[in-house]
């Protein structure tokens, strides 16, 4: 939690000699206004605010599962997210009454904003003077496609500012994923099954549609932090709008794919489901165990055995949550010291998206040919082609984005096109393998970016 990814836009070129390599000594970070921070707890009061409403509509209404279930999302994201925001910021070893206080009552959200709001204002009065306290910071920086290692001195408060800000994008995959989803999946099903879109229901829907869009921009930016963690990232506006248009096809098409079949066969489509989600689950639990390693001992100093384990499984249900509607775009290594794999991983990607479509495909074939009561007024079939096309273009879009606009494509062994290319020569005989094998090789050794 304590890496610094506010740094200024272009670093002033001052190069220092080193006994290793050359530094270039970088500009004083700015800090820049937390609209992130703003955006999240927004999202968390209104999702929120209009969960607890439509609890409120459903009892007046003695719909008590509807009820019970809208409650239930609503309970186990918000527990979630104070859970997260206590582990961040290490409460627990603090003397901190009211902050405990306030993620007792499901508020942590709102004290945590206005501690970064405070801290942002004091750095504000504060421009231009000197830090007492500072420490340095090094990331390696493409420019002009040579790579450079850049070195900053980072003041005490910006640091602070930026770890509320890493906590607020963790706490934002969390009420996204496990939370946002499958209230956004089961308002839909009840707005299918009632034929009827009370004004507070929409207003839920548009609040988890958001949070689950946003979140899931977010897992793509932190993925690329963590497998490049000592580059300095940058994502431009054309980068941000690509993955956001990818990530919102992606999964407005897999939730209404889902909502279709769960209305289609009700009961019956549990255990295809849960199955689903609990193959997700466990494959990385199978592999830690098939690999033989230790129970990883580095999350936290002060954690014991149990509450490593703890945090493992929250990992991982966190995990299953993001594939079950999206890729995660992180592998989850269990075995590895950083606990994902940092690698590229072109044919986990490939599978996923090929096991997601022919599951897609499968249930919107059910929704054809079983669901007339679903949607009487509507052409299944023209329902069933948009939803599988718009999953097919938000593929397009993410294969543009890693071939065309990832910030780090100059790094890649391997890019989409050379995959693609290798898993084609692979289809053909065995004897033009051989023969093409130096071709490949030398294409991918050029890896056409």
């Amino acid at each position: 939690m304590d890496r610094v990814y506010e740094i200024p836009e272009e670093p002033t070129v001052d190069p220092i000699s080193s006994l290793e390599e050359d530094v270039i000594r970088g500009a004083n970070p700015r800090f820049t206004f937390p609209f992130g921070i703003l955006f999240s707890t927004f999202l968390y009061c209104g999702e929120a605010a209009s969960a607890l409403y439509m609890v409120r509509i459903y009892r007046k209404n003695s719909e008590t599962y509807w009820m019970t279930y809208t409650l239930s999302f609503f309970m186990f994201s918000s527990i979630m997210v104070q859970l997260t925001l206590i582990f961040v910021h290490r409460d627990l070893a603090k003397d901190k009454p009211l902050s405990l206080f306030m993620h007792l009552i499901l508020l942590g959200p709102l004290i945590r904003c206005l501690e970064a709001m405070i801290k942002y204002l004091t750095l504000w009065k504060k421009e231009g003077q000197e830090e007492p306290y500072v420490s340095l910071t090094r990331k390696k920086m493409l420019i002009n496609g040579e790579e450079v290692l850049i070195e900053w001195e980072v003041g005490h408060s910006i640091r602070t500012l930026a770890m509320h800000r890493n906590a607020y994008k963790r706490m934002s995959q969390i009420q996204a994923f496990l939370g946002s989803v499958p209230q956004l999946t089961y308002q839909l099903y009840v707005t299918l099954i009632s034929a009827e879109v009370p004004l507070g229901r929409a207003v839920l829907m548009v609040f988890s549609l958001i949070s689950v869009t946003y979140g899931a921009t977010l897992c793509n930016m932190l993925a690329i932090q963590i497998k490049y963690d000592e580059y300095k990232i940058r994502l431009g506006p054309l980068e941000v709008l690509c993955i956001t248009i990818w990530r919102t096809l992606e999964i407005t098409s897999r939730l209404v794919i889902l909502v279709l079949f769960s209305a289609t066969l009700k009961l019956k489509a549990v255990p295809f489901l849960l199955l689903n989600f609990l193959i997700i689950l466990f494959e990385p639990w199978v592999k830690f165990w098939r690999s033989g390693a230790q129970m990883p001992n580095n999350i936290e100093k002060n954690f014991s055995r149990v509450g490593t384990l703890v945090v493992l499984i929250s990992i991982t249900v966190l995990y299953a949550g993001i594939n079950f509607s999206c890729w995660s775009a992180l592998q989850l290594k269990l075995a590895d010291r950083d606990l994902v794999d940092k690698g590229q991983n072109w044919g986990h990607m490939g599978l996923h998206y090929s096991v997601r479509l022919v599951e897609n495909v499968i249930m919107v074939l059910v929704f054809k040919f079983f669901g007339v009561k679903v949607l009487l007024n509507y052409c299944h079939s023209l329902i069933a082609l948009q939803l599988i096309i718009a999953y097919v273009i938000s593929i397009g879009f993410m294969l543009l984005f890693f071939q065309y606009l990832h910030p780090l494509r100059s790094l890649f062994t391997h890019n989409v096109v050379d995959y693609l290319h290798c898993v084609c020569c692979h289809r053909h005989p065995r004897g033009r393998i051989e023969n093409s094998e130096p071709s490949c090789a030398a294409e991918a050794r050029q890896s056409v970016v």
